[in-house]
């Protein structure tokens, strides 16, 4: 397996956890902004612990179908490298918030059944990156980190993708080794799939992860 694959650590809410995803070799860091989540972080909490990040770690903020109200104030007190827009936004928003933030934006796409590959065409043209995400059930209030994951082979040798995107959805120590076989992903991320309980996350589960990929 390459050795370079890039690993997102999201909805880290304490600072040993940031702190144990820089020592593993996270490249990226990612921190929520959506009250209905476990990971939600207060603009105070979040600003700690982005300081705590070194330079060349890419620090995230997931956001769910946010205002502009809402993106600036999160701006405004936490330093940040990327948005990370995990709703409905459409094709339109991700431009929009490209352009009136001057930070690069990652799209989240739910992945459920091969129909639905066909909204990584239209999100390709606007935004930097992409996430490759499990559709969530339609009974979850959660957009994302519902330990969830899809049928990888429906990304297996597809050449779709002009720009960087990121695997997600139910990976684990234990499933990403073969995840990255089975996708040819570069990137992937996990949230749920490092925690002890919802919103905490362990030490040693990040570790190992970030050991599997490698």
């Amino acid at each position: 397996m390459a050795s370079d694959i890039r690993v997102k650590i999201c909805g880290l809410t304490a600072s040993e956890h940031v702190n144990a995803a820089v020592l593993a070799g996270a490249r990226y860091v990612g921190f929520v902004f959506f009250p209905k989540s476990p990971r939600h972080l207060e603009l105070s909490t979040a600003a700690e612990l982005a300081h705590l990040v070194p330079a060349g770690i890419a620090k995230v903020a997931l956001t769910v179908n946010a205002t502009d109200e809402e993106l600036d104030r999160i701006a405004a007190s936490v330093p940040l490298d990327m948005w990370q827009l995990h709703g409905t936004e459409t094709p339109q928003r991700v431009s929009e918030v490209r352009d009136s933030f001057g930070l690069p934006v990652m799209k989240a796409i739910g992945i459920a059944e091969a129909e639905d590959l066909a909204a990584i065409d239209r999100y390709s043209e606007v935004a930097d990156q992409l996430l490759i995400d499990a559709k969530p059930p339609r009974s979850s209030e959660l957009p994302g980190g519902n330990g969830l994951s899809f049928d990888w082979r429906l990304l297996a040798g597809r050449k779709y993708w002009q720009l960087p995107w990121m695997l997600a959805g139910g990976l684990t120590p234990d499933n990403v080794a073969e995840a990255i076989r089975m996708t040819g992903a570069q990137q992937v991320d996990v949230s749920s799939g490092v925690e002890r309980a919802p919103g905490v996350k362990d030490s040693g589960k990040i570790k190992d992860f970030i050991a599997a990929t490698r």
